[in-house]
């Protein structure tokens, strides 16, 4: 290598750095960044008090009561959102598990236990029965109401959604008693 090439090797590596520190003042110039104004208005979020994971449904302010939402629910639509269920759980009697466990009869029954299946530590801890409070809960965040859960599902945002869902679920062999509405 004689020393031509040396120098523009050189030479482009030390305009490179020579670039990249000149970008550098320049983004500094242009974008100075202020600190935040302590005479600002802070902004205060109220704790809605309910404990996570419990049994405790929708707040009042929230809108309508799960009990509400039962009544009205539409089995039809129900179905229509469980084919996001569908790629992990099966809803026949008799039905495989899949990576999530047979979904048929699953109201009423007891928490983490379905014939065949190995539910994780998170679920069996919960112990008592699927109610409906206690679906609509699950459904909404599985991962908050069970920490430690397997299950990746992100959950169901909407009330009537959670709602068509679960009477769904218990028009599957199920069949108890929806709660009286407000």
């Amino acid at each position: 290598m004689d020393s031509f090439e040396f120098n523009k090797i050189a030479g482009a590596f030390l305009f490179s750095i020579l670039l990249l520190m000149g970008v550098r003042e320049l983004t500094s110039v242009m974008f100075s960044p202020e600190a935040a104004n302590p005479a600002s208005y802070p902004v205060e979020v109220a704790d809605s008090g309910a404990p996570a994971g419990g049994d405790a449904g929708p707040v009042a302010d929230e809108g309508p009561s799960l009990a509400t939402l039962l009544a009205s629910a539409d089995i039809g639509k129900g179905e229509k959102v469980a084919k996001k269920c569908a790629a992990c759980h099966t809803f026949d009697e008799g039905g495989a598990n899949k990576v999530g466990p047979n979904l048929y009869g699953v109201v009423g029954r007891p928490v983490a236990q379905a014939a065949g299946f190995n539910f994780s530590g998170a679920l069996q801890g919960l112990g008592g029965e699927w109610t409906f409070d206690r679906l609509d809960g699950y459904l909404e965040k599985p991962r908050d109401y069970a920490p430690g859960n397997t299950m990746s599902f992100a959950g169901l945002r909407k009330p009537n959604d959670r709602a068509n869902i679960i009477a769904y679920l218990n028009a599957q062999g199920s069949n108890v008693p929806l709660p009286a509405a407000e």
